[in-house]
């Protein structure tokens, strides 16, 4: 919790003011931004992982919860009794609600450790999402090149073979010819080295991962005899 940032949107000072110490009493206290509605604009408000909404002017609930994103995460603390609640229960049914009473303060810092907690599980699981789809998209251009090994070897035994066919006879060559066709020969081979680095690492590759599957099998192996 200590590198979260929270936003206390409210147009009480009295509920910032007590919400913000009891916060900075707990030994790990999140960055706390405190706005008033008049104030709020979802686009420019400092980076947020939770939003505590607490009593705001009459009618203004509703325009900032449509103006945050589906994903964030709020706890909106007015009282239970309120006309407007009844109607934002029935429109965001996934809202966490800390009605306004003795021990409000309280209950929302151990509502809100739950919601940042869970916050930062997604932003977890949604990297681990991305690095995977960036590893899948890795993994397809690495078996690509791995079919197009065969294909690549052949027109690159083609060209060195011309290359040095061609300078097997300078004489017919001029000067230029000449320096041209040792560069194209010299690129060749070092495509050559490339593509053998590459083939190596594949093979590597798979060794690694085979000597790990005879590990995993031989260990369920194990535990199946010990059972």
């Amino acid at each position: 919790m200590r590198h979260a940032n929270v936003v206390i949107l409210t147009d009480d000072s009295e509920f910032a003011r007590l919400l913000t110490a009891c916060w900075q009493a707990e030994r790990q206290a999140p960055n706390i931004t405190v706005l008033n509605s008049d104030s709020w604009h979802e686009q420019n408000a400092p980076s947020h992982d939770l939003v505590v909404v607490g009593p705001v002017s009459k009618g203004k609930i509703t325009g900032v919860l449509r103006s945050l994103e589906p994903a964030t995460a709020v706890i909106l603390c007015i009282p239970a009794d309120s006309q407007e609640f009844g109607q934002l229960r029935a429109k965001y049914p996934r809202l966490l609600h800390i009605p306004l009473r003795e021990d409000w303060a309280q209950t929302l810092l151990l509502v809100a450790g739950e919601s940042l907690r869970r916050a930062k599980a997604l932003q977890i699981a949604r990297q681990a999402e991305r690095n995977a789809a960036k590893n899948e998209n890795h993994a397809t251009l690495g078996r690509y090149m791995l079919e197009m090994k065969h294909s690549v070897n052949n027109a690159l035994t083609s060209v060195l073979g011309n290359a040095e066919l061609l300078l097997l006879e300078p004489g017919q060559l001029s000067a230029q010819s000449l320096a041209q066709i040792k560069t194209m020969h010299s690129m060749a081979l070092r495509i050559n080295e490339v593509m053998q680095r590459f083939s190596s690492l594949a093979s590597e590759m798979q060794e690694a991962e085979n000597a790990s599957q005879a590990e995993t099998e031989e260990a369920a192996g194990s535990t199946t005899r010990r059972h």
